[in-house]
């Protein structure tokens, strides 16, 4: 499998914020355009979850609150959360900057704390999904 450097031409890297997501939880603020309510993967210490891009409040930038094991856990939001451990494992609070890798624009993205580099493996986003191709449908119709 090939295998892709953060510090690599190919990744865009952006500066994201950690913000206070409800009471106790935190998300991260993704700068950008990316699609709101699409399921991404994302990378966190080399292993693969899986994110739902929410929507911001009062047109703030797009999100993400959580990353868990399957598409479905993202969707609903049920099932365990790995995005809080990491952000608590990095010692990062609300104000605090990580930066997001955009590794397949739409599709794989990683964080890391700012200084580290990391390796990521390629991830090719597959070329028409089911979704996608309702979604078009959809559009269409």
């Amino acid at each position: 499998m090939d295998r892709i450097a953060s510090d690599n031409p190919a990744i865009e890297t952006r500066r994201a914020t950690v913000a206070r997501h409800g009471g106790t939880r935190k998300r991260v603020e993704i700068p950008g355009n990316d699609p709101t309510g699409e399921v991404v993967r994302l990378v966190l210490d080399g292993t693969m979850y899986h994110a739902r891009i929410e929507g911001g409040f009062a047109d703030a930038d797009p999100h993400v609150a959580g990353a868990y094991e399957t598409p479905e856990m993202a969707r609903s939001g049920d099932g365990a959360e790995h995005l809080q451990a990491w952000l608590d494992a990095a010692n990062r609070s609300p104000g605090s900057t990580v930066l997001l890798d955009v590794i397949e624009p739409e599709f794989a993205y990683g964080l890391r704390e700012p200084g580290e580099e990391v390796v990521y493996d390629a991830i090719e986003k597959p070329r028409d999904s089911l979704a996608s191709i309702a979604r078009d449908l959809e559009e269409i119709g």
